[in-house]
């Protein structure tokens, strides 16, 4: 892996990539972290790298000369590789565990451009950036920091770089969920004991302890993570059922008619909702709606599953080709074969987080795999953290991004998922 950091303060940015876990691995060759001065690529002998905005406003405006000559610079410098540009802005898509895990396993290659002053020039953004990212919502003097953080936070998961994934995947945020406690010596401090589980040396016992204590601390600490989490096993799923006070549900399905059209709408109207909720620009724009439904009550695979004769949730299932999936900012992992789509999996307020969702999903891939096709398809929103977790856990690989042409949404753009039977 190899990153170039765009900045104006190289020499601020570079001892701390050089440092600790990453300083080491950067001389074994693992990864490459250059930092590259801006200043260095103006056409004047001021060096002067930004301008007054037009129109008027408080500070001046990074220039879009110095930093295309500097990218082109480092691309020429770093040669043909899967790369990708990514400008550090308060604008851009919040990052996390999932923005990391993409970009170790997507790229070999990222420049992380960093503004300063009041920003940078529009155009630089529109022609050579690929994707902006920000670290959360506020503002800070520079994009060194939020550069800094990505860095880490990829590197870290490059392979080598730490002695095993594992030192990675059982931490905050992997999976979802925030880590167990940890302890150490000595056994007893200041009145407060290591519990006892943890002392006795069971295996098993540990790891069943731990994962509860992920579950309990997610819960009562990120309410709005433990929200979107999906049960990874059915010991997940008993856990939360526990934690929560709710018990396990079964539920009916068939096929939806054209006299279900108010309980689509009904079941439809509340995943809006809670989507807003939850911060996703997702089903805000009167989609999906009647004619959404009756599309694919034509093509013979709306789903409606009831709970004692009360609709609880909808899914749809496509079996030819989607439009929108024709290009991909990635690959597929079938190429060019024959696939089913699933659509428009929406569950009710009283039904959501008691299994539903892994239900439907159940029953499209079921379906899928009877009529002979090799793999499942299916777009998500990147803010979409509930589904994106569900496709995780029912073996979901994410292939790259799609852009949807063919709807009403004003948010375009999707993580495209497949699974292959």
């Amino acid at each position: 892996m190899r990153i170039d950091i765009l900045t104006l303060f190289p020499e601020a940015v570079q001892p701390m990539m050089d440092a600790s876990i990453l300083g080491r691995a950067a001389k074994k060759g693992l990864i490459q972290i250059n930092c590259v001065q801006i200043r260095d690529f103006t056409e004047n002998k001021q060096q002067q790298v930004d301008d007054y905005p037009y129109g008027g406003g408080w500070g001046c405006v990074m220039m879009a000369q110095p930093l295309k000559s500097c990218l082109d610079w480092v691309t020429a410098q770093a040669g043909p590789r899967r790369r990708r540009v990514i400008y550090m802005s308060p604008q851009g898509a919040r990052f996390d565990q999932e923005h990391a895990k993409r970009l170790v396993a997507g790229y070999d290659h990222l420049v992380l451009v960093c503004g300063h002053y009041e920003g940078v020039d529009e155009r630089f953004i529109e022609k050579c950036c690929d994707e902006e990212l920000s670290i959360g919502d506020f503002v800070l003097t520079g994009g060194e920091i939020p550069a800094m953080a990505i860095a880490d936070s990829v590197c870290r998961m490059v392979s080598g770089v730490l002695s095993d994934p594992a030192c990675y995947m059982g931490e905050s945020h992997w999976d979802g969920l925030l880590e167990y406690p940890q302890y150490t010596r000595p056994e007893t401090w200041e009145g407060l004991t290591v519990p006892e589980v943890l002392r006795e040396g069971k295996h098993r016992e540990i790891e069943a302890w731990r994962r509860e204590q992920q579950l309990r601390r997610t819960m009562e600490r990120r309410p709005d993570m433990f929200a979107a989490f999906q049960p990874q096993t059915s010991e997940d799923e008993l856990t939360v059922l526990r934690l929560t006070g709710r018990e396990p549900l079964t539920y009916d399905c068939r096929l939806a008619e054209p006299a279900d059209m108010d309980r689509l709408l009904a079941i439809a109207a509340e995943a809006s909702a809670y989507l807003r909720s939850q911060g996703v620009d997702q089903w805000q724009d009167g989609f999906p709606n009647a004619d959404t439904f009756r599309r694919d009550m034509a093509e013979g695979g709306c789903w409606l599953f009831t709970h004692d004769g009360e609709p609880a949730g909808v899914v749809s299932l496509y079996l030819t080709p989607d439009p929108d999936y024709a290009a991909i900012d990635g690959a597929w992992l079938t190429g060019g074969a024959p696939y089913a789509t699933i659509h428009r999996t929406a569950v009710k307020d009283a039904y959501r987080g008691r299994g539903l969702a892994m239900e439907m999903m159940q029953l499209c891939e079921d379906l899928a795999l009877g009529r002979g096709f090799g793999s499942v398809r299916i777009d998500t929103h990147e803010d979409n953290k509930a589904m994106q977790g569900l496709l995780r856990k029912r073996g979901y690989a994410l292939c790259g991004t799609v852009y949807l042409h063919h709807g009403p949404e004003r948010s375009l753009k999707r993580l495209a998922y497949e699974k292959v039977f």
